[in-house]
């Protein structure tokens, strides 16, 4: 009976796996009856804006010479953004000190938007934007500038009134630099 019962069993087992099995062969025949379609979407493009930002004059703002106490010269610069996309900009000032006078240190530097008429730097109304050392001038608020469009600056550089001697047959040089970013 132990026997019997132990057939029984191994085929009852049989079956059961091969009724799994056919159950599994039969889905998989039925997945392989399902339709299908796929959609592409073509054609994709992407292209880089461009930074790219000029000065005029692009060199040469100020050339003074002999200059004495009280000296005060104003000149417009334009900042023109002639890339793509809008950027901000940001400028420094490095100036020399070769003589070891310090004249770069002795001189000011005023920076103003252009002015609310049309008289461009002449009437000095703008907003100021830097008043300081010429040896460290910096607009280091970003200012800002739509793609394609510019702005002018009024720079107004003076050697005090109060200038002493020391500063007799000095020289420096000043570069300003603009350095734009993206916002």
């Amino acid at each position: 009976m132990l026997s019997l019962l132990a057939e029984v069993k191994g085929r009852v087992a049989v079956l059961a796996i091969t009724g799994l099995a056919t159950i599994s062969i039969g889905a998989g025949v039925m997945s392989f009856a399902a339709f299908t379609d796929d959609a592409d979407v073509t054609t994709n493009g992407f292209s880089t804006g461009t930074v790219s930002i000029s000065t005029t004059p692009s060199s040469t703002l100020f050339n003074v010479s002999n200059i004495m106490p009280g000296f005060t010269s104003t000149q417009a610069l334009t900042v023109a953004n002639d890339g793509s996309v809008d950027v901000e900009y940001t400028m420094t000032t490095s100036a020399t000190n070769t003589d070891t006078k310090s004249l770069r240190d002795q001189l000011t530097l005023t920076i103003k938007t252009k002015d609310t008429d049309t008289a461009g730097c002449a009437n000095w109304n703008g907003t100021q934007l830097y008043d300081g050392s010429l040896a460290s001038g910096a607009i280091s608020s970003a200012r800002a500038v739509a793609a394609q469009a510019s702005e002018v600056l009024c720079f107004r550089v003076t050697l005090p009134s109060n200038t002493g001697n020391a500063y007799q047959d000095a020289t420096t040089a000043a570069t300003f630099t603009f350095n734009a970013t993206t916002p």
